[in-house]
């Protein structure tokens, strides 16, 4: 009887650090170049020794790791195969929707996520083309400058946009935007009308029309149609249509209301 007293004592505790753990892991994955003890007990308004003791037990189970030799703390690689054993389950459930994209259009249809700041294509059905635009999935491009990482930057809360964004935007090519503010307008625009254009903003020869669709969860993950600039002017109208139809469906797939 003492026994089960005890154990009942000890289980709203429990819950509450793994909340607390939880918690901590959410703000770190907002911040890809980590945050100090300190940072992270004033970001989950708890005392550092609290941080200290959680972000110790998580280290020792490479949820998180240390972010730099100078210190600091970032999400750690068990994370990276927890995702990734995720995403598998998302390219299966999503691929079918992709491949009759790639079909309706004739050209090859990308999926992607955020990752670390940057935009992870992590499946792609290749259209059969001599001209293609391809990227291995896998690979990582930026944000500001491509269709997909445009498209995931529009659906995230602002405060969290100006985090993924430096402050000097590189330039690729003579059409990337390179003004933050020019960039912050442009997602607005995104965001009302729930589609994004990247016009050799990226690689010159190659533009692309990318959104967002959610999983189960409220995960986003990036839809785009990457072309030739030969074959993308004139048909905008037509590769948006059809990608966002598609997006339609995966979003019903999953239940996730419009």
């Amino acid at each position: 009887m003492n026994i089960d007293k005890q154990d009942n004592k000890n289980k709203p505790s429990s819950v509450q650090v793994i909340s607390r753990a939880a918690n901590i892991l959410r703000i770190l994955r907002e911040h890809p170049k980590g945050l100090s003890l300190s940072q992270i007990a004033k970001e989950v308004n708890l005392a550092r020794s609290t941080v200290q003791r959680i972000v110790a037990a998580l280290e020792q189970e490479n949820f998180v790791a240390a972010a730099s030799q100078k210190g600091g703390i970032r999400l750690g690689p068990e994370i990276a195969m927890l995702a990734a054993a995720v995403h598998s389950d998302l390219r299966e459930e999503i691929r079918p929707f992709l491949i009759q994209l790639s079909n309706q259009v004739n050209e090859t249809v990308d999926l992607s996520i955020l990752d670390n700041g940057k935009v992870l294509f992590v499946d792609q059905i290749i259209a059969a083309h001599p001209l293609q635009a391809t990227s291995q999935p896998g690979a990582a491009f930026p944000l500001h400058c491509t269709a997909n990482g445009k498209a995931i930057l529009a659906s995230l809360p602002i405060v969290e946009v100006e985090k993924l964004l430096p402050e000097h935007l590189k330039q690729y090519t003579e059409n990337t935007v390179t003004n933050r503010e020019e960039l912050l307008k442009e997602l607005e625009v995104i965001r009302k009308e729930g589609v994004a254009f990247s016009r050799e903003e990226h690689i010159h020869g190659i533009c692309a029309v990318g959104a967002v669709v959610y999983d189960r969860m409220r995960n986003l993950s990036a839809v785009s149609i990457p072309l030739p600039s030969t074959r993308f002017d004139g048909n905008e109208e037509k590769l948006t249509a059809s990608l966002l139809k598609t997006c339609q469906r995966i979003n019903q797939h999953f239940d996730i209301q419009q």
